[in-house]
């Protein structure tokens, strides 16, 4: 139930907790909430994450004012993304939205101030000619990091775990395994974990999407890829 709520699969919760008889501790509204808003920051909808972050709490963007700005710029690059997608695309739309929401909080944190300068130069260089530091700026894992990084806050303002147990104990395994091999100790090559035959992962794409139990629940995971922990 831990990992279920954790990682966002409202339906197989709600069925899990039927099937177990037990009480969920979170409200399934809550989990679809924090769903429909990595779905629009994954999608570059990252205006109506914000606002659908301020309608579940407000303060939690004003206690982070370092995700607040990382969304005001992930905002700031879909803006470039449009604008530079078709030859003399008009780009006062992102000069204007860069001077009137990042470039007042720069001043306050060196590194805003890095992170604004480097966004910009997306506006300078081709696409195809952008330097290693600048490009990953464009790529989904921009996305992706800052979706868990919102994911987080929103769980720790609910008084909640930021990962679930389960996501922790495989970690911890994890590490104790390379600290293992590392000091040369004589375990096997493969350690099952017990999760089920991770050989069957990809086997069965649809029945994955439609998440756990069968459920028709949005897959919601740290990466913002399929969750191989139950796949």
């Amino acid at each position: 139930m831990d990992y279920l709520i954790t990682n966002g699969y409202p339906a197989a919760a709600k069925k899990f907790a039927v099937e177990a008889n037990i009480q969920p501790k979170t409200d399934v509204e809550s989990i679809q909430q924090r769903v429909a808003i990595r779905t629009a920051i994954h999608s570059g909808n990252i205006q109506s994450a914000i606002e659908k972050i301020n309608e579940l709490n407000p303060q939690i963007l004003d206690e982070h004012p370092s995700l607040h700005f990382a969304l005001l710029r992930l905002q700031l690059v879909e803006l470039i993304r449009t604008c530079t997608s078709q030859p003399n695309g008009d780009i006062s739309p992102a000069l204007e939205f860069a001077t009137s929401h990042l470039a007042p909080r720069a001043p306050t944190n060196p590194q805003f101030l890095e992170d604004l300068e480097r966004t910009l130069a997306l506006l300078i260089f081709p696409t195809e000619n952008l330097t290693p530091s600048i490009a990953p700026l464009l790529h989904p894992d921009l996305r992706k990091e800052i979706a868990t990084r919102v994911n987080e806050a929103i769980l720790q303002s609910q008084g909640a775990r930021k990962e679930a147990r389960l996501r922790n104990l495989v970690k911890l395994r994890a590490w104790v395994e390379q600290k293992a091999r590392e000091a040369k100790k004589d375990i096997p090559e493969k350690l099952d974990l017990g999760l089920g035959d991770a050989s069957a992962t990809n086997n069965d794409k649809d029945a994955t999407k439609a998440g756990p139990n069968g459920s028709n629940d949005t897959v919601m995971t740290n990466s913002g890829d399929v969750d191989p922990m139950i796949s």
